[in-house]
């Protein structure tokens, strides 16, 4: 149990891969506070699968899109577990657009959440974030990959993995570490590997099939425990080899 005693919170936190890396941390040992956006059901579970596992978790309420309730969301989930050690960004979303058909709103929509609402999300946390502590930034191999109709959400994804490189320098004095997990194809329910279109994504992959959440997890794991203690500004790209 490498984070005993480690205060763990991790936004957009309530399915998928946020859920599998809350699920993680607490088996690490960590206890856990997890944001959701809407979906308090799939929060729940999680905060239950967590408990049931005999660990200990909080869910609160905090949507990306809309800096007020981001702030509000952390401030509780920073109360609840008495400070933070670990921050974990995962919240996200993105849109789909040929470039002649997208809008203003999409783009400022993905770049609200992507990039605005980590960085809301980050300044936020760090008031209660220990020195020595660890932020982890969920990005995408989209950043260093072009795919048809996803050219804004790749631009959002290129600035996390800058704003990590940035952060790393700029909370260097506090000894805290800040590092960037990109995954690849990954199978959750917003992107499973049964779905009609993944037999084309399976192509493209070394590895020849979809990572799984449980993957993401074990490399934010890495990167929040004790073999990453000389590691910061890093981009670990988990993706089958798809970028290499």
């Amino acid at each position: 149990m490498s984070l005993q005693g480690k205060k763990a919170l991790v936004t957009g936190g309530s399915r998928g891969i946020g859920s599998a890396i809350a699920k993680r941390l607490a088996a690490e040992g960590a206890t856990v506070a997890i944001t959701y956006a809407g979906n308090k059901a799939a929060a729940d579970a999680t905060v239950a699968a967590i408990e049931d596992a005999g660990g200990t978790a909080y869910a609160f309420q905090a949507d990306a899109a809309d800096p007020a309730s981001q702030r509000s969301g952390i401030e509780q989930a920073a109360g609840a577990l008495g400070g933070l050690d670990i921050l974990v960004h995962n919240a996200g979303i993105v849109e789909f657009a040929v470039v002649s058909d997208d809008t203003d709103e999409n783009f400022d929509r993905q770049f609200g959440v992507n990039v605005k609402g980590l960085h809301v999300g980050t300044r936020a946390a760090l008031p209660h974030l220990a020195d020595g502590g660890r932020i982890i930034l969920i990005g995408s191999i989209a950043s260093q990959k072009a795919f048809p109709t996803n050219s804004v959400y790749s631009a959002t994804k290129a600035a996390v993995a800058a704003l990590a490189r940035g952060w790393s320098k700029d909370l260097a004095p506090r000894k805290i570490l800040v590092n960037t997990v990109q995954p690849g194809s990954i199978d959750t329910d917003m992107n499973p590997a049964d779905d009609e279109f993944a037999p084309q994504a399976i192509g493209l992959i070394p590895l020849a099939r979809f990572g799984s959440a449980e993957e993401i997890a074990g490399a934010v794991a890495f990167f929040a425990g004790p073999d990453a203690t000389y590691i910061t500004g890093a981009t670990l790209n988990v993706d089958g080899g798809v970028a290499a």
